[in-house]
């Protein structure tokens, strides 16, 4: 018995399946294309902020309480890379494959001196220091009067009896070689952020 085959009945696509076809076909690609231009802006955005966070504006946990009150433990920080530091401000520095961050009292050519209740004096002036709740001696063992050499920075911790900086030996002054730049704001947690004095 011989079985007839039946022939598949082939229908022949409408015009406006046709058009549809194309425009699903336009979509598709232009949305390929859209999403790939996308894809390639953020790259490109993720690889500059990289970029400005690594060489111009790291970011620093800060460790520690020898920066209290101005500063407190665990609280992130960013830094601006720089070595053009004013009196006052709070610098970080490279000591033995660490990050320290303290404030500059002297620049160079300053005279500094400490009485012995641990008030500072630059150039014979008793300076005023809203920041420091504890004044101190602290940790001390250089001479007084400390007279700042050139690419030389005299720092201080603003929690003075924790803090060891320029007071020390161990410290000493700071020459403009370490200095790694100027923190100037608070990020985390939250509800601290601000511009940091």
């Amino acid at each position: 018995m011989i079985r007839k085959r039946r022939k598949k009945e082939r229908t022949i696509p409408t015009a406006d399946q046709i058009r549809s076809e194309i425009l699903r076909e336009k979509y598709h690609r232009k949305y390929k294309q859209v999403l790939k231009s996308t894809l390639y802006a953020l790259v490109v955005v993720a690889a500059i902020a990289v970029l400005i966070a690594t060489l111009a504006l790291p970011v620093l946990q800060i460790s520690g309480s020898s920066m209290e009150p101005t500063l407190n433990d665990e609280e992130i920080v960013v830094l601006l890379r720089t070595t053009n530091l004013k009196r006052g401000e709070l610098c970080c520095f490279s000591y033995q494959n660490k990050l320290l961050i303290k404030r500059v009292i002297g620049l160079p050519g300053d005279k500094i001196n400490m009485d012995e209740n641990g008030n500072i004096y630059r150039n014979d002036e008793k300076i005023e220091e809203p920041y420091v709740t504890d004044i101190a001696w602290g940790e001390c063992d250089i001479a007084f009067p400390c007279y700042v050499t050139e690419n030389h920075y005299f720092v201080l911790g603003d929690h003075r009896s924790t803090s060891i900086d320029s007071r020390s030996s161990v410290i000493g002054l700071v020459s403009e070689e370490f200095i790694v730049g100027k923190i100037f704001l608070r990020i985390w947690p939250l509800d601290t952020v601000s511009i940091v004095n």
